[in-house]
Formats: structure tokens, C-alpha cells, sequence
């Protein structure tokens, strides 16, 4: 259950390599000798708060870079690539208000589909707002929507650029039980691949695969059933 490193082409270029990872930030140590190979769909990451869940996500598409080892996602290298892997890599805060822009969930969706033509971003903000259960909000003042809407919104926002990845860190932990599971649910069926840090063990339970953060390091990988019991262990 332990971290393997896997090095291998195909890895590589379709998922998430890390090798002898460490990140330090104003001169404080947040992760080190982090090595892992992810390519499940649906991964988990989890532990407890300051175990570095957040930092490893954030270097997923480039928000935060290492300071040690090596490292790709989807092939690129965030040191070198950043802007790229921005624009494959979609990611999603715990709080939606941190990634919302505009003042209406239509305009907010239109800026990200800026690069369209006018009449294909009208059709496709359109067929967003429907898909999300947003169609009767698109023109409503953002502070107008619910908890919930908002982190819809900041999903379809993410999803409208089609990333190959996306990354979600605490997604519901802002969100009533309600929400929390409707946005869950909705992760969890997306068809890109999705790393999910989150606190929900349940929601946890249902990935393809775990990752077990403690001081700064990876503890263990794999099953998630396997590595949730050894969480519970620590408590």
C-alpha cells in the first residue's frame, strides 16, 4: 500500500509522476520526498489539516511549484510548462467566490469561452447553464445564488475549456449536506480524470484509488478502503 514510483513513458504523458517532490514556502518545509504515480480516474487525497493535501493539489496545475524533485502532469513540467498546464488542468477552490470573476453566471462562463466566435459562446454558455441546473440564473447577480449554485457555477466554469484533468480541493466543505453530496456526485461522474482532496470519507470511499498525506509526505496509496482504515488509524 505503500508509494511506488513508476516510471514509464505511458505514465508520463497520461497522468501524474512525482519523484522525490519537496516544496518549501518562506523558508518552512510543507511537503517533502513526496513520490507518487497516479493514473486512476477518480483519486483521492486525503489526511489531516496541514498535512500538505492542499499544497500537492495546488502543484497540479502550477498555482504552486516545487522546490525539489521532478514532476509532470499529463507530460508537462509545471516549473516550465505552467501556462500550458494551467489550460489543461482545471481547478476547483473549496470556496467558489475565489475563481468567480464576473457579476453573472452567463458572463462568468462567456469569459472563459472568450476564444469562440460570438454565436458558438451565446450556444454553449447556454447549453452550460441548462446542463448545471443554472438556465434560470444565467443573468442573475452571482451574490444572488446559493452556496451551492455558486460551486456549480465554478465547476461548469472549469469544465467549459474541456481540461484534461481536474482537481478539486475541498470542494464541499463550505456546502450543506444537501449540496455537498450533489456536487460529489457530480465529480465523481465526470469523464476526465479527477483528483478530489476532501474530508468526506465517504465520498472518499468511492474513488478509484486513495492517497494518505501525513507530515508533509505520502504515508500510503491504494485501495481507498485500505488507506481510509489506516487514516482512522492515526486518529
Amino acid at each position: 500500500m505503500r508509494a511506488e514510483q513508476v516510471d514509464t513513458a505511458d505514465v508520463r504523458a497520461a497522468g501524474v509522476v512525482l519523484d522525490r517532490v519537496g516544496v518549501e514556502i518562506d523558508g518552512a518545509v510543507v511537503l517533502h520526498d513526496v513520490s507518487l504515480a497516479l493514473t486512476a480516474p477518480r483519486t483521492v487525497i486525503i489526511g489531516a489539516n496541514g498535512s500538505g493535501k492542499s499544497t500537492f493539489a495546488r502543484m497540479l496545475n502550477g498555482l504552486r511549484l516545487p522546490t525539489s524533485g521532478t514532476m509532470t502532469v499529463h507530460g508537462l513540467d509545471p516549473r516550465t510548462d505552467a501556462a500550458r498546464l494551467r489550460r489543461r488542468v482545471g481547478f476547483v477552490f473549496t470556496n467558489p467566490e475565489a475563481q468567480i470573476l464576473m457579476p453573472t453566471p452567463a458572463e462568468d462562463l462567456a469569459l472563459s469561452l472568450r476564444d469562440l466566435s460570438r454565436s458558438e459562446r451565446d450556444a454553449r454558455v447556454a447549453a452550460l447553464l441548462e446542463e448545471y441546473g443554472l438556465a434560470d440564473r444565467g443573468d442573475v447577480p452571482v451574490s444572488g445564488l446559493s452556496g451551492g449554485q455558486r460551486q456549480l457555477l465554478a465547476i461548469a466554469v472549469v469544465l467549459a475549456t474541456d481540461p484534461s484533468l481536474v482537481v478539486a480541493d475541498e470542494p464541499t466543505t463550505l456546502l450543506d449536506l444537501r449540496n455537498a453530496r450533489r456536487i460529489g456526485e457530480l465529480l465523481l461522474s465526470l469523464s476526465v480524470p479527477v483528483v478530489l482532496v476532501t474530508h468526506d470519507l465517504e465520498l472518499a470511499a468511492r474513488c478509484d484509488e486513495a492517497v494518505l498525506f501525513e507530515g508533509g509526505t505520502v504515508r500510503a496509496v491504494g485501495e481507498p478502503a485500505a488507506v481510509i482504515a489506516e487514516y482512522r488509524s492515526l486518529a
